[in-house]
């Protein structure tokens, strides 16, 4: 990755470019308050006055990073800035990893559907519980056909009936203005390991 000279005050006077943790905390001269607490490691944790936090720094050749502004007096650490920001980056691409992406897939009814339809959204609904995404089917309810409503929730817990191998009931059937609605998530088979989510390219 490409380096540049930074501007602010530092030890080792580099920063990663573009890199957008950039800015937001503030470093060496840029503290303005009259005395910060220092935690961090080979530093004694107390309350120092600004220009002997900074002289500390400057005696471990690193950055006074000032890292809860808002505590009373703000928290900084001693650390090379560059490899804080490092740190921070690589924390929250290990909290993204980590993240699991659930999809919600949409089936509509109609609250006279016939088997043929019925059969064929069943089977679709299997493979998205199949793949790990909940489901959410609901009966569309046009004009006076809302007088059809006690069918519609018929049809509704008969596909959560027939669904019952493969997903659990997350809602049971609610009406919501012209539509009722049922939401199903995946049974969890055993040793049955998660979709994995697909990782980005490196920008």
């Amino acid at each position: 990755m490409e380096v540049i000279k930074k501007k602010q005050t530092g030890s080792k006077g580099y920063l990663m470019k573009n890199d957008s943790l950039k800015g937001q905390y503030r470093i060496n001269e840029q503290i303005r308050a009259k005395e910060v607490r220092i935690v961090g490691d080979d530093v004694e944790p107390k309350v120092y006055p600004i220009a002997q936090a900074l002289k500390l720094a400057e005696e471990h050749e690193a950055d006074l990073v000032e890292i809860s502004p808002n505590a009373q007096p703000p928290v900084c650490r001693i650390i090379d800035y560059s490899k804080f920001l490092y740190q921070l980056k690589k924390r929250q691409k290990e909290q993204k990893a980590k993240q699991v992406k659930v999809n919600v897939k949409e089936i509509r009814f109609g609250p006279q559907t016939d088997d043929h339809d019925y059969n064929f959204k069943l089977k679709h609904a299997k493979g998205f519980l199949e793949d790990g995404d909940k489901v959410k089917a609901y009966v569309f309810f046009k004009g006076r056909s809302i007088l059809f409503k006690e069918q519609g929730e018929v049809l509704l817990l008969r596909f959560a009936n027939d669904l019952e191998e493969y997903a659990k009931v997350d809602q049971m059937p609610v009406l919501e203005g012209k539509r009722m609605t049922i939401q199903l998530s995946p049974k969890k088979k055993e040793g049955q390991q998660k979709k994995p989510v697909a990782p980005k390219a490196e920008e």
